[in-house]
């Protein structure tokens, strides 16, 4: 069996009954009702489990709160694109005979800190010695000094990082759980309140609690269960690392991690641009689409605003992305990579609230850390092309 090519499938998905502001629910909470709301899509049991995937809380703690005694399990903790990672060693995993039904878990209670562990950086750590002595202390702050650096390159104007704000608040105001949901101007994105130049706040991601999981097994095996109506298969993906300093960026205007993780998921996939209807580009900030429709081929270099600008990327485009809203506008707990997932999901079973008509597949980007890791998804509904 192969990982790739629609030989692995995603059976189960589903996010917190609540997300944006649960004071109420801690972390390893959002976790298992996440957890147990992807089991009930998928028609499975917890005792149906004999593989996990979790972070924060750490993965022994999550699979002890759920009563899981695993065969497999993985700790994987890279930042945002985490669960993009974890479906892919899932995947492996799988493939070789280490798991049959594996869970992937996410929950943070971003936004209320309840059970959330402190944002730390050892003094030690090359963040410690290198960066936040010169005030990098979080990503609004060293996301920055890469932002700049591709908008000199390509000599646009501060006002291409509201393009993607403006485009995907038309996604949002369709979606009845996003945190974001007011139409914006260009001239609304950039009098918002600066956070750090060149970001105004709706620049910035939302700041949420919530969780989301999925429950992934063969393709065999998912034919034979009660939600095989619901199957969306896995046919590429990637995965790379780059360095963990922003300062130590080989092209601060380029993320050769996205570069490289999304060419491995195209190969893998054996599909072009052109067979791609949908897609989900991480954003937890304005700048990270931009990078991405570049990045990953979709447009050529300098491109990408003038494409979303163009209504592409818009309701009733040709490219739609990032059709929740975002992180900018959907939710970001703190890290995005599982809702972007689970969007992807929706769009194929045609459940979105925003939906796009007849999407087969969807490429889902994912971003880690302050440009440190990424990972790529090719997804389908078919499960051969």
């Amino acid at each position: 069996m192969t990982m790739h090519n629609g030989e692995i499938a995603i059976v189960g998905a589903a996010e917190t009954t609540r997300i944006g502001t649960v004071p109420d629910m801690s972390a390893i909470e959002l976790h298992a009702e996440a957890a147990l709301n992807a089991l009930a899509d998928a028609g499975l049991h917890p005792d149906d489990v004999d593989g996990i995937a979790s972070t924060l809380p750490s993965v022994e703690d999550v699979s002890h709160y759920l009563g899981l005694t695993p065969r497999w399990f993985d700790g994987t903790m890279v930042g945002g694109c985490t669960p993009l990672v974890q479906v892919r060693h899932a995947a492996a995993a799988i493939s070789a005979g280490a798991a049959e039904v594996v869970l992937i878990t996410h929950g943070e209670s971003g936004r209320s800190r309840v059970g959330a562990p402190a944002w730390t950086r050892a003094p030690s750590s090359l963040q410690g010695q290198f960066e936040l002595p010169f005030g990098a202390l979080a990503p609004h702050s060293t996301f920055t000094l890469p932002a700049l650096r591709f908008l000199h390159d390509r000599g646009m104007t501060v006002e291409a990082l509201a393009e993607p704000v403006v485009a995907q608040r038309e996604w949002a105001a369709m979606n009845s759980r996003a945190a974001r949901r007011t139409p914006i101007d260009i001239d609304g994105v950039m009098a918002a309140p600066m956070i750090t130049y060149p970001f105004t706040r709706d620049m910035c991601c939302v700041v949420t609690d919530g969780g989301g999981a999925l429950v992934m097994m063969s393709a065999q095996r998912a034919a034979d269960i009660e939600a095989s109506d619901k199957v969306v298969y896995l046919h590429g993906s990637g995965e790379a690392m780059d360095s963990p300093l922003i300062s130590q960026m080989p092209d601060p205007g380029s993320f050769q991690a996205f570069r490289n993780s999304s060419a491995a998921a195209f190969r893998s996939a054996g599909i072009s641009h052109r067979d791609v209807d949908h897609l989900m580009i991480y954003d937890a900030f304005a700048h990270v689409p931009l990078y991405g429709l570049e990045d990953l081929g979709f447009v050529g270099r300098g491109e990408s605003a003038a494409f979303i600008q163009e209504g592409h990327t818009k309701p009733g485009g040709s490219l739609p992305m990032n059709t929740n809203g975002g992180g900018m506008a959907y939710t970001h707990t703190g890290m995005y990579g599982m809702f972007a997932i689970q969007e992807a999901v929706r769009q194929l079973r045609g459940q979105a609230e925003a939906q796009v008509p007849g999407v087969t597949t969807s490429f889902v980007q994912g971003v880690g850390m302050f440009f440190c890791a990424a990972a790529a998804l090719v997804l389908s509904n078919q499960r051969t092309f």
